[in-house]
């Protein structure tokens, strides 16, 4: 057997035996979906912050870095932004909502046809953008290990599936935080490498292939910066408003507190900010060498950037290092994709599936359904990533741009403005979401290139201009039109009934109220979180040193005990980290 794919069938297994440790954890529904909301800041910090990242990030996003620079850091320094935001206010209010899933925030705050429309309408985009997710993740394994592609989706697709099934939020959660120590582990060595072979980050900057008047920050294929410049703008809102909504708060409902909650948010934000620099430098020094990607990649025809990321770590790092880096790869793509089955599966039993077809039913049942329904997402996203690949040329940078400006922005815009704007009809909601639509579908099929030329007096815009002008045309228009839709339904609020008064009552006070978890069992559980996690992540960081042993000059088996050595440290502080005074009144208080 090669040795990458024995490492990555290892690594596999590893996460497997995270979801089977973990079922023990899961008791009832709230455990299946958000851990009980008793988990700890450090667990949910990660998974806030792998929610935004997969294998697109080594993809479609170096593919990106390798043909226009910078430009592509301002997606993730935007991304610091919302989290930043969420430190600095939303997170312990999404905490403070006290909701199994996002969708009953959704209810209290805007009535049970609004639950229903949002349960529907949620679904579609998160399917499609994990189904890229995997699809980008087939790129690369099927690049390096010579797999078919349809293969690759359908094994990928299972592996996620067991390990949430088996371990709903908790699995998902506690692989998240073990997945980012690796993820960051690996890049960071892969950095240090491109760094030191570049010559130093000036030299790798200034050897960056830009076009005349271009330069590294903006990138190429441009004959109007501002457009750039307008798109950067317009990337801003996107990501503050897709990090600092209602829909989007369930990455802080497992925290055991508010103010667990606003830790996870700055772990994530810090993670987030250090990002870019560190994933992008192999691309950025790839291209820097003038190295023909299309050439080393004919197969991948217009595709071949996406694997700048690939080459470096396949031509510069040492023997072993392209399996670990697939392994993180598939981490990335996991740790999104079984959020998203997690989420939307609580989404359905607990906004449809109880309070519509069985109210009488027992919590039982209720775990029992929610496995099955994640069952049926998964394969809806394994179909998703199958249609994906069979559009031949397609952008995955491009696609995943249009999915978050024309589907997800504007389903962000009443879970964002109804937590500020109070006195709206019930009906704005939905309202919005129609609203949406249609402005998502003028943009998407109506308006063309040579609109955009004529009514501006532009010249013939190139192929990068066109789709960043579409996103923030996307993006101003859903600003101007869906956003003021909303704002105006002001104007026509009428007082509610008293029952849907009670409701929205509870929404605002709920957010003001901060919650407080410390009674000796909670304690206990923190202990058990730290415990078990610490001594896996422990276990995985051993595991990558003993790589060590593998056939390399000495500088590449170094790479492996730094590699090893950084995932081991943060196994055996969490370990440290075990409070053993709860552990001993509890002893004594079941002794007595």
């Amino acid at each position: 057997m090669d040795l990458n794919t024995l490492i990555v069938l290892i690594y596999f297994l590893f996460l497997m035996a995270i979801g089977w440790m973990f079922r023990t954890f899961t008791n009832s529904t709230s455990d299946y979906f958000r851990g009980g909301g008793q988990m700890l800041w450090w667990m949910v910090g990660a998974t806030a912050f792998m929610t935004q990242f997969s294998a697109w990030t080594f993809t479609g996003a170096a593919g990106k870095a390798y043909n226009d620079g910078f430009a592509v850091a301002v997606i993730f320094i935007a991304n610091a932004f919302g989290y930043l935001m969420n430190y600095l206010y939303f997170a312990p209010k999404f905490r403070q909502l006290r909701v199994v899933t996002v969708i009953e925030a959704i209810r209290m705050r805007f009535g049970k046809y609004n639950e229903q429309v949002f349960t529907w309408s949620s679904m579609p985009n998160s399917v499609i953008s994990a189904g890229i997710w995997l699809n980008g993740l087939a790129i690369i394994a099927s690049g390096i290990f010579g797999f078919d592609m349809t293969t690759t989706i359908i094994a990928t697709g299972a592996v996620v599936l067991l390990m949430s099934v088996t371990g709903g939020s908790w699995a998902v959660i506690a692989s998240d935080f073990m997945q980012m120590v690796i993820i960051m582990a690996v890049t960071v060595t892969c950095a240090v490498v491109a760094i030191i072979q570049g010559g130093g980050v000036g030299e790798i900057i200034n050897n960056f292939p830009v076009d005349e008047g271009m330069s590294f920050a903006s990138g190429n294929n441009l004959n109007y910066v501002s457009i750039f410049g307008i798109w950067a703008v317009f990337i801003f809102f996107k990501q503050f408003s897709i990090t600092n909504n209602m829909l989007n708060s369930y990455r802080y409902l497992a925290a055991k507190d508010s103010k667990n909650a606003k830790k996870a948010a700055l772990l994530a934000c810090i993670l987030m900010t250090m990002g870019p620099a560190i994933w992008f430098m192999p691309s950025w020094f790839v291209a820097g060498q003038g190295i023909d990607l299309a050439a080393a990649y004919p197969e991948a025809g217009k595709k071949a950037a996406d694997f700048a990321y690939l080459y470096f770590v396949q031509e510069y790092m040492p023997a072993g290092m392209v399996g670990l880096l697939v392994s993180a790869m598939f981490a990335a793509t996991m740790s999104s994709m079984d959020s998203g089955l997690n989420r939307n599966s609580g989404i359905f039993v607990k906004n449809f599936y109880q309070p519509i077809l069985r109210p009488d039913a027992t919590e039982k049942e209720l775990v029992f359904v929610s496995k099955v329904t994640s069952t049926v997402f998964g394969v809806a996203i394994i179909l998703i990533a199958m249609f994906i690949n069979s559009l031949k040329g397609l952008s995955l940078f491009d696609t995943m741009m249009y999915v978050g400006a024309l589907i997800g922005f504007p389903m962000t815009i009443p879970a964002f403005c109804g937590f500020f704007i109070k006195k709206t009809p019930d009906w704005a909601g939905w309202g919005t979401l129609v609203v949406g639509g249609i402005v998502s579908y003028i943009v998407g099929f109506v308006i063309t290139s040579d609109m955009i030329e004529g009514w501006f007096g532009l010249n013939e815009l190139t192929k990068r201009e066109w789709s960043d002008v579409k996103v923030a045309v996307g993006l101003i228009a859903h600003l101007i039109f869906t956003a003021g839709f909303f704002c105006l339904s002001t104007l026509f609020y009428k007082p509610l009934s008293a029952e849907r008064q009670k409701d929205v009552d509870l929404f605002f006070n709920n957010l003001a109220t901060p919650l407080v978890a410390e009674s000796v069992a909670q304690k206990k559980l923190d202990n058990r979180q730290r415990k078990m996690l610490g001594t896996l992540i422990a276990v995985a960081g051993v595991g990558v040193m003993t790589m060590f042993a593998l056939p390399n000059p000495m500088w590449g088996r170094m790479i492996f005990v730094l590699c090893g050595g950084i995932v081991l440290g943060v196994g055996l502080l969490l370990v440290k980290a075990v409070d053993d005074k709860v552990e001993q009144a509890m002893e004594e208080a079941e002794s007595n």
